[in-house]
């Protein structure tokens, strides 16, 4: 349903006071901040009505009321205006001359969490599965080492279980028709290739190598460093996130297991600019208080990862906005440049 000017207008004025002092916001106090011209009993019916729309709600304790997700949601797609932050400062904090892009990354994290006071989260780059080589090396019956060496040097071991005991000729001769048709190329692109190409091999062969490839991108993708995160002991001076045990341990959970952080990012990294995530209205979020607001970064005008804040569902978003979007144009322009 559409609210009309005057019901939009006391939303906004009340998601705002909320964020600012976190008490619920009753008519009287909305009748002084909104500026609209209204008597206390038509604010009182057009809060009813917004209550009966889902976007607030009144704690038992108090008359005043205080916004839902779907409130906040409404807040931050139709009603926000969004502060303006100098760019050429927020450069300045960030000038990274020259720097490996993990220094860039974690920099960026850093740099997330001191402008906000939350945490600060960057999903680092995917790197691309390249291999330079591989080896097989036969460790007992039906069981091999696959053995993949990147292009830097890298070594990445894994456990291949098998269902046919291959001879350590096979497997001499496997490595070599993967290093000298595949070497240099991405791994999920090798797995394409080969299915196309390996059909008039001896079907033994072609699945000891099927399986060696995809083996072979689960390492790479393992061994990488997928995420950085910065500030989390901001969270705790935050109440509403750190207001009892079973939130605390709820939040240090998902810093620790990160899976879920790794979903929402990639996720988000789909989407174009900047996404909100609120707590109670999204499933990626795993806390009812917490909001996550993110954007995608690229290199050379690709999206290669995504980066955010982490903060409760009760933030200066006008704010947090405009930091993560100019955090990821710059992060974009720094590793562009290398």
């Amino acid at each position: 349903m559409q609210l009309d000017t005057r019901a939009q207008t006391l939303l906004k004025a009340l998601v705002e006071r909320y964020i600012a002092d976190g008490q619920p916001v009753g008519s009287r106090a909305l009748s002084k901040i909104s500026g609209l011209e209204l008597s206390p009993a038509t604010i009182r019916n057009i809060m009813a009505d917004l209550e009966e729309l889902g976007y607030v709600s009144s704690p038992h304790t108090s008359a005043g009321r205080i916004p839902t997700p779907r409130g906040y949601r409404i807040f931050v797609d139709t009603l926000l205006t969004v502060q303006h932050i100098d760019e050429s400062s927020v450069e300045a904090r960030m000038r990274l001359p020259s720097q490996q892009p993990q220094k860039l990354i974690a920099n960026a994290a850093q740099m997330l969490s001191s402008l906000s006071q939350f945490a600060g989260v960057v999903m680092a780059p995917r790197h691309e599965s390249v291999f330079q080589q591989i080896e097989f090396l036969r460790l007992s019956e039906k069981r091999i080492l696959l053995v993949i060496v990147s292009p830097a040097g890298d070594v990445q071991n894994r456990m291949l279980l098998t269902d046919v005991d291959y001879t350590p000729a096979q497997l001499v001769q496997s490595a070599n028709y993967i290093n000298q048709h595949y070497s240099g190329l991405a791994l999920e692109e090798v797995r394409g290739r080969m299915q196309n190409e390996l059909r008039q091999l001896q079907t033994d062969m072609g699945r000891l190598m099927q399986a060696a490839v995809e083996a072979g991108s689960e390492a790479m993708a393992e061994s990488a460093d997928d995420m950085v995160i910065s500030g989390e002991r901001n969270l705790l001076s935050v109440s509403d996130l750190s207001s009892n045990m079973s939130s605390l341990r709820q939040m240090f959970d998902m810093f620790e297991q990160k899976t879920g952080l790794m979903q929402l990012l990639d996720v988000s990294s789909k989407a174009s600019g900047v996404q909100i995530y609120i707590g109670g209205e999204s499933s990626l979020v795993p806390m009812d208080e917490m909001s996550v607001v993110t954007a995608p970064y690229e290199a050379n005008g690709k999206i290669v990862g995504t980066l955010g804040v982490i903060g409760p569902t009760r933030m200066a978003y006008e704010r947090v906005i405009p930091i993560v979007d100019i955090t990821a144009k710059l992060l974009s322009n720094a590793l562009s440049n290398h």
